[in-house]
């Protein structure tokens, strides 16, 4: 993977990859807020990362998932610089006639095999999940690799 990072102007830099682009920014007064910061973006690729995790297993496992939706809640040391994360949860939204238990094996598998950027932000910052099917919480846990 390569990646390129030019800046634009005041704070604000284009990332690209591959010809796929995305904006980051900084918040005001440095920058004007029209883009992404760095470390909403670490948030971002946790969630798609697990997210693609989840909805690639319940294809294999052929559950009917209608609706996934993942929030990542971050909560930031604020004992000074620099400004890291100090724990995270993750909130798994899933609807549709699915296998509550073959919800929670993706979602576990995730959290303990397969999503890279879960792997390596744990071994820096709690990653607790819970998860809730069709408006139900059936589960909660805590990422963990080996």
């Amino acid at each position: 993977m390569k990646t390129e990072l030019k800046w634009n102007q005041k704070m604000q830099f284009t990332g690209s990859i591959e010809g796929s682009q995305v904006s980051l920014d900084s918040k005001p007064p440095l920058g004007s807020g029209q883009g992404f910061t760095p470390k909403e973006l670490v948030a971002i690729g946790l969630s798609g990362c697990t997210a693609m995790d989840v909805i690639a297993l319940l294809k294999k496992y052929k559950e009917p998932v209608e609706k996934l939706e993942v929030e990542a809640e971050v909560e930031a040391s604020d004992s000074g610089h620099p400004i890291v994360f100090k724990s995270i949860l993750l909130k798994f939204k899933a609807t549709g006639q699915i296998v509550p238990e073959k919800l929670i094996e993706a979602i576990t598998l995730s959290q303990t095999q397969y999503c890279g950027v879960s792997a390596m932000l744990s071994k820096s910052v709690p990653i607790n999940y819970e998860v809730t099917l069709n408006g139900n919480r059936v589960t909660e846990g805590l990422a963990h690799f080996k």
